[in-house]
């Protein structure tokens, strides 16, 4: 007998920040762990929108938030609900409707999952034109919320806290449609650890305590903040392990100026092994990204966060702080007379330790397999047409048509009126 045809789960996410992509991935290797039946497919929506301008686009933001992040602050706060610059600032990153609406056709997902603001706003409005009727689960991959991630044709909200989602229900979002599973992390910080294997294969020393640095996917760590003549301040030797993801120039400076410290430095590059260093470090130092921030709480491991962007950061600072897991560090002396005394303060460690228990979920990415499952099964139980507003005018009512015969081929459809009936075959 033949193999049933597997479900498509298409998963929507954008490179312009590495939690995005992280979040879109912990739920495709979930997926494939604790769904066989689903055929995850994970898509950059900016590369499959704009092949051309994805890399060009994406250069400039990096570049934009690194040298001029009171700009990107700004912005942020300004459009933080919907108002008209918001809807300016999303409706110019959502762009590409027929471009949208033609992977949705190659694919032909049975539900929507986007881990990326913008690629929500997309969704909406197609389902807002009727062009589409696949359901749409939107990830917050933050400990905040924005403008840009909340739209009308959501179908349903996966938030990090309940915090988070007593805040989406104040501002009018109903709690039957908010999900509280934590920010999805990927499987591989759920398996056994054995700290003594692990010390062995890093080459690290069980008697020094150890420090990882993560500064993002780009390494965004500003200049000059790890030197040893700086951290050499410290009384005490430790070994740190800096992790300065795709920025290769910032890894090449750090192993320079680094090679008369009195520490044990690791200077790495992208690596795809941040749990096994988690599950050895006894603080880490980095920016307040929401996915490498759950990652650590996964890990109960007490966070000194530095240099947050303003912005999401600031909110997911305040979060991780509020809730004792972690400390926060302004400026670079902060950061090192900080990190010398939460070392020798092996009492305080050990309650950030504890606080993490409270607002970790290490299984969010299998939590939210049971969300894209009711937002199928939503889905089947209600008629395909029912849930499609007839409101496209010009080219988008010929699009809607058009997206009604592709995702509905067994029905027929009146070119004059627009109506929909069943065929004649019985389906």
């Amino acid at each position: 007998m033949a193999n049933k045809k597997k479900d498509k789960v298409l998963i929507l996410t954008g490179a312009f920040g590495e939690g995005h992509l992280q979040a879109a991935r912990a739920i495709e290797q979930a997926m494939k762990i604790r769904s066989p039946k689903a055929d995850p497919v994970v898509v950059d929506f900016m590369e499959w929108v704009h092949p051309a301008l994805c890399p060009v686009s994406h250069y400039v933001y990096m570049k934009g938030i690194e040298k001029f992040p009171n700009l990107y602050g700004y912005l942020y706060r300004k459009t933080y609900g919907r108002n008209a610059l918001s809807k300016t600032l999303t409706g110019l990153f959502s762009t590409g409707m027929r471009k949208t609406l033609r992977m949705l056709e190659t694919i032909r997902p049975s539900v929507i999952v986007s881990t990326y603001p913008f690629a929500s706003a997309m969704i909406s409005k197609l389902k807002e034109y009727g062009l589409s009727d696949i359901p749409l689960v939107t990830v917050i991959t933050d400990h905040t919320h924005h403008s840009s991630w909340l739209h009308p044709y959501t179908d349903h909200y996966v938030v990090g806290s309940h915090m988070l989602r007593r805040q989406l229900i104040r501002i009018g979002i109903p709690g039957r449609k908010i999900s509280c599973t934590g920010i999805p992390i990927k499987p591989s910080f759920l398996k056994p650890v054995n700290k003594q294997a692990l010390y062995k294969k890093y080459s690290l020393d069980p008697a020094l305590p150890v420090v990882l640095v993560m500064g993002g996917g780009e390494g965004l760590f500003g200049d000059g903040l790890f030197t040893a003549e700086k951290l050499d301040a410290v009384p005490f030797r430790m070994q740190l392990l800096i992790v300065c993801g795709h920025n290769e120039k910032l890894r090449a400076r750090l192993m320079d100026d680094l090679k008369g410290t009195k520490h044990k430095v690791f200077v790495l590059g992208y690596i795809d092994y941040v749990c096994d260093l988690m599950a050895v470090s006894d603080v880490m130092i980095t920016k307040p990204g929401g996915v490498t921030t759950a990652e650590a709480l996964a890990m109960e491991l007490p966070m000194i966060l530095y240099k947050a962007l303003p912005g999401q950061e600031e909110d997911n600072a305040a979060f991780l702080t509020q809730a004792g897991a972690a400390v926060e560090a302004p400026d670079e002396g902060t950061l090192i007379r900080c990190l010398a005394r939460l070392i020798e303060n092996r009492a305080q460690l050990a309650k950030m330790k504890r606080n993490t228990l409270s607002i970790q979920n290490r299984e969010a990415a299998f939590r939210v397999l049971s969300v894209i499952d009711q937002a199928k099964y939503a889905r089947l139980i209600h008629s395909p047409d029912s849930e499609m507003p007839d409101t496209a005018h010009g080219k988008y009512a010929r699009m809607r048509k058009k997206a009604l015969l592709v995702h509905h081929p067994h029905e027929s459809l009146d070119e004059r009126s627009g109506t929909v009936w069943k065929s004649s075959s019985g389906y």
